[in-house]
């Protein structure tokens, strides 16, 4: 079986994939033509050498992860309704940017970002860690303690899953995820890049986000055991926020190692982040595949621009089947020539 460095996520109406060189992102408008956005992209890990270091570029490739998610988000949402004035960014962003000299969207950006970094480490580390100061008062062992932190964590993260996963809109973005997965899985097994063959394959895949976050959590007991346990809640809590950069970047590197070899140890490490996935993807419908594909071979660049644009028009349809609205999907199909880097990183997918 042959390896991409090809991943990506799921959007809405869409999936964007990213190769070393290449970020792509193809989404089906609701008059069911596909258009597609390119642009260069280079993790800095790739472009200094200082921060390829293994566990180093794991916690770069995690913050780059943050940002080119939010922005891939964002530019979805546009390239989905245009006239949608949701995404401009506000008043604020741009007083900020005014004052200095940065783009306004780039400032919108990066306070997204903060904020769910904040919400995320708010919600899977501060309140679990609080909540077990509660609960175990007459726990003597700090590995104990530990433990337990580590299993409120785990519950409380598979619990949010389980939430989102019953939303009928985040069902629709997991079809997409599982569209993604079957489209880099088809590539790997070598098979011919059309929508019959993609259908075929599984719709987990060994590098997801999905099996990086579990990872997280598991990874996060053991090094906190480390830590010991003080009754100083603020000590506690601001020696495990120091520490979640090393948790990432472990976390990172097991990930590699586990996707790369297969062989009965690693597939045995795998089960766990693999199984979770049923939760954060779906079965794609054709329509979903279509997309995927398109975004794909954009990623990939061994395609024309034009070749591209012929195979958006084919299967460009509504989502119900029907004939796509006759308006040409190349005319609106955003082609960012790749002329600078953008600095976003390869995802884990």
């Amino acid at each position: 079986m042959k390896r991409t460095s090809i991943g990506g996520q799921g959007v809405l109406e869409g999936v964007m994939m990213r190769s070393p060189e290449t970020t792509a992102i193809a989404v089906r408008r609701e008059s069911g033509e596909i258009v597609t956005q390119k642009q260069a992209s280079q993790s800095l890990s790739m472009k200094y050498k200082i921060l390829g270091i293994p566990i180093i570029r794991g916690v770069v490739n995690f913050v780059e992860m943050l940002v080119s998610g939010v922005k891939t988000i964002t530019d979805a949402a546009k390239m989905y309704d245009p006239e949608d004035d949701e995404m401009e960014p506000s008043k604020a962003d741009e007083f900020i940017a005014e004052k200095t000299g940065k783009n306004p969207m780039d400032v919108a950006i990066f306070f997204a970002v903060v904020i769910a970094l904040v919400i995320a480490v708010g919600l899977f580390f501060i309140l679990p860690n609080l909540i077990t100061g509660w609960i175990t008062p007459y726990v003597d062992s700090a590995f104990g303690k530990n433990l337990i932190d580590g299993l409120i964590r785990v519950g409380m993260f598979l619990a949010y899953m389980v939430a989102i996963s019953n939303m009928k809109d985040i069902k629709r973005l997991f079809g997409y995820h599982g569209a993604e997965h079957k489209v880099i899985n088809c590539f790997e097994h070598d098979m011919p890049m059309d929508v019959e063959h993609a259908r075929e394959n599984t719709r987990l895949h060994p590098r997801c986000g999905t099996s990086f976050l579990l990872i997280v959590m598991i990874i996060s007991i053991l090094l906190f055991t480390l830590l010991g346990w003080s009754e100083n809640w603020a000590v506690r809590i601001g020696l495990r926020l120091l520490m979640l950069p090393i948790v990432a970047g472990v976390s990172y590197e097991i990930l590699k190692l586990v996707a790369k070899y297969d062989n009965k140890f690693t597939m045995a490490l795998r089960k766990p982040g693999m199984a979770l996935q049923y939760l954060t993807t779906r079965e794609p419908d054709d329509g979903m595949i279509e997309v995927a594909l398109v975004s794909f071979l954009a990623a990939e660049g061994e395609k024309s621009d034009e070749e591209l644009d012929e195979l958006a028009r084919k299967y460009s349809h509504k989502i119900d089947g029907s004939p796509a609205d006759t308006k040409d999907a190349a005319a609106d199909t955003a082609q960012d020539k790749p002329a600078g880097v953008q600095g976003a990183a390869q995802t884990n997918e």
